[in-house]
């Protein structure tokens, strides 16, 4: 909510950006991370922030 809330309200160039993930998705994903983290017994916990990261790239875009 935080992170959405920061995004729906930064404008760049004059143009708006949009935030469209949701925490069903967000919560997949954390399940899927913490299964990986497992399995490589903690080698993925390394790449967990940059799959974050990419998560909230992927869903977030210009308004208009």
């Amino acid at each position: 909510m935080v992170y959405g809330w920061k995004v729906n309200h930064t404008v760049i160039e004059g143009r708006r950006l949009m935030f469209t993930g949701s925490a069903i998705s967000l919560f997949g994903n954390w399940i899927l991370w913490l299964l990986l983290t497992i399995i490589t017994l903690g080698i993925y916990s390394f790449w967990v922030g940059i799959a974050l990261e990419k998560w909230k790239v992927k869903n977030t875009q210009f308004a208009d």
